[in-house]
């Protein structure tokens, strides 16, 4: 394991820290898809012991970053045609509905679309493929936030780890952020006019063109 992939991190909270900072590994690609992730290696590039190490690849594992094997041990998740068409289908079910209902509340609304204007200027400022995936899950997560359905929001806010490794995975291969970010602000510009069914429709497409674009059918 290169021993660039990660800085040393410090108290409060090793457990978080390591989390943060492996995940931002796997986000950037310095963790590759399939690539073993060795507790004493991360543990001795992170300054800390194996302890606060096992549970970050615990819970980064429960978000669907790592998988766990009783005989191979931690790795970093495949990225494939099924996982891919797994968390998008999720994804086109509920998030265009859930930006319908949040144009249909738009008194609530004005916030989330500052909040997603930023996010896209931050897409734009972004230095690597960690910054922009923050700065793209935080322009999502504005625009559906104010469907008013909590049980909604949990289950797509459980989708975003997942997203993050599918995209990140693409824009390795094809950098189709710029493209992306068009679609963005169009969908953005449909929820400022108050069009809720043109912004839910263009979601729709946007979500829909990646996987296309990008993974087979299963």
């Amino acid at each position: 394991m290169p021993d660039t992939v990660m800085r040393s991190v410090a108290v409060p909270s090793r457990t978080e820290a390591v989390l943060d900072a492996v995940k931002h590994a796997i986000l950037t690609g310095n963790l590759m898809p399939g690539q073993s992730l060795i507790e004493t290696e991360l543990a001795a590039q992170l300054g800390v012991s194996k302890t606060p190490v096992r549970e970050a690849l615990k819970t980064l594992a429960g978000a669907g970053l790592v998988t766990m094997s009783p005989y191979k041990g931690a790795s970093v998740r495949m990225v494939d045609d099924a996982l891919a068409h797994s968390v998008y289908d999720i994804r086109v079910l509920l998030e265009p509905e859930a930006v319908r209902r949040s144009v249909a509340r738009a008194a609530n609304g004005a916030g989330h679309w500052e909040r997603a204007e930023a996010a896209l200027d931050a897409a734009d400022r972004a230095t690597d493929r960690a910054d922009r995936q923050q700065a793209n899950r935080e322009f999502h997560r504005a625009l559906y936030t104010g469907c008013g359905n909590d049980l909604m929001l949990d289950i797509l806010d459980g989708l975003r780890d997942q997203t993050a490794l599918v995209s990140t995975a693409v824009w390795a291969r094809n950098a189709t952020w710029e493209q992306e970010a068009a679609e963005h602000r169009a969908i953005l510009e449909g929820i400022r006019a108050g069009r809720a069914d043109l912004a839910a429709t263009l979601l729709e497409e946007h979500i829909r063109s990646f996987l296309e674009r990008n993974f087979n059918q299963v």
